[in-house]
């Protein structure tokens, strides 16, 4: 089974604009913690979220939290 790289044991803080945001779930992104499209070829797909407003949000980088994009703290178990 294909699994996720991980790319940081640490989310990153980002501050978001309204609109569309496609976070990488795969590890392989040059974008991280978004989505480039390295995922080709692989199971991944990366998760789709939308704001209405704008906002700070703590985004996984280990890609095992589960509640994606954002972290559940689950990097601290790695």
């Amino acid at each position: 089974m294909e699994k996720p790289i991980i790319v940081a044991k640490e989310p990153a803080l980002v501050t978001l604009e309204p609109g569309f945001f496609a976070w990488c779930s795969c590890g392989r992104s040059t974008n991280q913690p978004f989505c480039d499209g390295s995922h080709n070829g692989t199971k991944f797909t990366p998760v789709l979220f939308k704001l209405a407003e704008k906002q700070d949000a703590w985004l996984c980088q280990c890609k095992q939290s589960k509640n994606p994009p954002y972290c559940d703290g689950a990097h601290k178990s790695l």
